[in-house]
């Protein structure tokens, strides 16, 4: 058994509709996860809006626009009258939900059940165009399997429990549709998974049934090894470890999120990327397996502050780092890379909307300078093999570029430095020439 998750691109109008169909029928026995349709979430977000503000004229004309497209959606993608009707009345039927919402006190626990009606629209029609295509499918609610406990973490006995049986219940069908995304809570909530959103469910799920593959199908060919935006002659990469994707995602590439795959890599199964419009392509298969000795790309993180804090004090004074982390921790503030000396330290950050307070605290410990507009690059692969001389090759490659900082040895998979905004397209094209020409 494979799972299949389709995001919102590669479901966004009909003609992609059936460009999906044409892909899952290829196999039988998998499970396919849908994301809503392009444009819904954004609309559905509109309308909770209007309703937090007590407007509900304009979230009314928002509902009545969004239901009016997929109405029209349904009209393109249907040429059988019955299918056709039953698809206008899940569509009317979510729409009139929504509208009830218009009446009462607005919160987030309502919002919530608004913006889950964008996967159960795409997946409820997705099904029933199936069922017209004479394809024996079965529609399984991501809220009768999918939840979360007490700390909002997905609860993996739950859902591998609840599916399975939902599976059993079903075994006769050709393909299972589910949502992406939403789940419930330990209270019995509508909820949502945050970040990497279907892409977790798609991965918990593959867990649950111990599935052979995770496709993550979307409008892109593959995990690039740079930048195409600022870097010329760039190229796929074809295979990856699980960590080294998820560097490559932290510092730049927004394929995946990093956590996303986490219930895969540990389950030990492969996910592949792939793409929508051309399903022949060999896309990116990320795995537990690695490639020794081989660089896979180069990815930067904008919009870097860095800070630094010099102070005598710090000289054979024991819990001088702590003390200041704490600054950061106090703030919520994450911490990407660290650089010290004998008498002070450098670090970064990439959230600087309490920088003012952090800043102001930080002078209790020290002389602070700070930097904004700075840009991490990161260089992604396996750099700790034996024989190699990665790290000569790439500060050797840097001679001409100024470095701020450097990090290297906390993790195998990762030798980044900190550069300065204006260097950044420079940076990676001679990384790219350097490393990979």
């Amino acid at each position: 058994m494979k799972v299949l998750k389709f995001g919102s691109a590669s479901i966004a109008t009909a003609d992609k509709l059936r460009e999906v169909a044409a892909i899952v029928t290829k196999e039988h026995n998998n499970i396919i996860v849908l994301s809503s349709m392009s444009g819904t979430a954004e609309s559905l977000a509109e309308i909770s809006d209007y309703l937090y503000k007590k407007n509900q004229e304009g979230a009314t004309e928002i509902i009545n626009k969004l239901e009016k497209h997929y109405l029209g959606l349904v009209s393109l993608l249907f040429d059988k009258a019955e299918f056709q009707e039953k698809a206008r009345a899940v569509v009317s039927g979510k729409f009139d939900y929504v509208r009830t919402f218009t009446k009462d006190l607005f919160t987030l626990f309502e919002e919530r059940v608004v913006m889950a009606q964008g996967e159960l629209i795409s997946s409820e029609l997705f099904y029933l165009f199936l069922l017209a295509k004479g394809v024996k499918a079965a529609l399984i609610p991501a809220l009768d399997f999918m939840r979360t406990d007490k700390n909002s973490a997905p609860d993996p006995v739950y859902i591998k429990d609840k599916l399975n049986i939902l599976l059993e219940t079903s075994k006769d069908a050709d393909l299972y549709i589910t949502q992406g995304y939403i789940c419930r809570n330990a209270y019995g909530e509508i909820d949502d998974l945050r970040k990497g959103g279907s892409d977790f469910s798609a991965a918990l799920i593959g867990a649950a049934v111990n599935a052979s593959e995770i496709q993550i199908w979307a409008d892109v060919f593959a995990m690039q090894n740079n930048n195409p935006q600022y870097v010329k002659n760039t190229t796929p990469i074809r295979r990856l470890n699980f960590d080294e994707a998820a560097e490559l995602a932290y510092f730049g590439t927004k394929v995946l999120h990093p956590s996303s795959i986490l219930p895969a890599k540990l389950a030990d199964i492969p996910v592949c990327l792939k793409n929508t419009g051309h399903p022949e392509a060999n896309g990116t298969v990320i795995s537990n397996k690695t490639e020794e000795g081989v660089i896979k790309a180069v990815g930067a993180r904008d919009n870097i502050t860095a800070i630094k804090i010099k102070s005598g004090r710090m000289l054979l004074a024991h819990g001088f780092l702590r003390r200041v982390t704490e600054v950061f921790e106090n703030y919520q503030t994450s911490i990407d890379m660290l650089a010290t000396s004998e008498i002070g330290f450098s670090l970064t950050i990439d959230e600087d909307k309490n920088l003012e307070y952090i800043v102001d605290d930080l002078k209790k410990y020290g002389t602070v300078s700070v930097d904004k507009d700075m840009v991490i690059v990161s260089v992604i692969g396996d750099l700790e093999s034996e024989h190699t001389g990665f790290a000569a090759n790439i500060l050797g490659s840097m001679k001409d570029i100024p470095v701020r900082m450097l990090s290297y040895g906390g993790s195998k998979y990762n030798f980044s430095f900190l550069i300065n905004k204006k260097d950044k397209e420079k940076t990676l094209q001679i990384l790219n020439d350097k490393l990979f020409n």
